[in-house]
């Protein structure tokens, strides 16, 4: 993909066009290998997105399931939008929700959950991404929620479509919950389309499939580029069939720390998270699985 960003005069000190591009770190989760983009050394958010992993893209069968066991979460919203494969959601709500590509699952932490993502006996390829979004002080202690959306608007982009997962593009609006302002959508693109940004939303790009280009820096899977604020128009040029996620909102104002599975405010707060897991506390309800049960590791700080 090539990018051309448009200048917005009220915002032009804000636009650096692809700012960044951040390589994706290995990681294992579960049976699954991962490419985790965010949160990366240097760049903690855009918007209030705090987490983005690229899962697979692997084989799997009902022996090698990418199933992960009951964990917990909480001040958090988790994002699980699939390209291929199938998985079965569980959580503590009382949730059994299977999702296949095409479908979202969003489960809103707020206080405390637990869930766990299972197999569901599908054999083939695998590939997805797991997005957490970092929940306001104004939420981040309500209740948990979890809601399931089969069917998302696409919007025709001439040169492919954009499929909203989260928020608002172009004329399309999202039908899941957000407490930000924010946008999420994944691209299909082959040849030439120009994207309407908001100027008061930082954005970035994340490279799922295929050669991404952006003002000549190049941009493959599982990598992230950070496009600043301030634009108003996208224009992407996709030589060969691509798909990416693009990723914005406001910046977000509050602090945020992270822990494990937990998103606060302070390490205290994270503290008593992990201990309230580990203890078995009702915080995070209850969820019988076949999978093992987590446990929340040391805090990462001094004692």
């Amino acid at each position: 993909m090539r990018a051309w960003i448009g200048k917005h005069p009220d915002y032009a000190d804000l636009v650096t066009p692809v700012v960044e591009v951040v390589d994706g770190q290995a990681a294992q989760v579960g049976t699954l290998g991962v490419r985790r983009v965010l949160p990366r050394r240097g760049r903690r958010l855009v918007g209030a997105w705090c987490f983005a992993d690229h899962l697979g893209p692997a084989e799997v069968d009902p022996d090698r399931s990418p199933g992960v066991g009951p964990h917990p979460h909480c001040g958090l919203a988790t994002v699980t939008w699939l390209l291929e494969g199938e998985l079965l959601h569980r959580d503590s709500l009382g949730t059994e929700q299977p999702i296949r590509p095409g479908q979202l699952n969003l489960m809103t932490a707020g206080r405390g959950v637990q869930h766990a993502e299972e197999g569901t006996g599908y054999a083939g390829p695998f590939e997805g991404v797991q997005l957490w979004v970092a929940q306001p002080d104004a939420t981040r202690s309500g209740p948990a929620a979890f809601e399931h959306h089969a069917e998302l608007p696409r919007l025709d982009l001439g040169a492919g479509t954009g499929t909203v997962l989260l928020g608002a593009f172009a004329d399309a609006v999202s039908p899941a919950r957000r407490d930000t302002e924010l946008v999420g959508v994944e691209l299909r693109l082959h040849g030439t389309a120009d994207l309407p940004l908001r100027p008061d939303f930082e954005y970035a790009l994340v490279g799922l499939r295929g050669a991404v280009e952006l003002d000549g820096v190049h941009l493959g899977p599982g990598q992230l580029a950070y496009l600043g604020a301030g634009a108003d128009e996208l224009r992407v040029r996709v030589p060969e069939r691509g798909r990416a996620l693009l990723l914005g909102g406001v910046p977000f104002a509050e602090e945020v720390l992270m822990f494990w599975n937990f998103v606060g405010r302070d390490r205290a707060e994270l503290a008593e998270a992990a201990r309230a897991w580990n203890a078995g506390d009702d915080r995070f309800g209850r969820l019988g699985s076949p999978l093992p049960r987590f446990v929340a590791p040391p805090a990462p700080w001094p004692a």
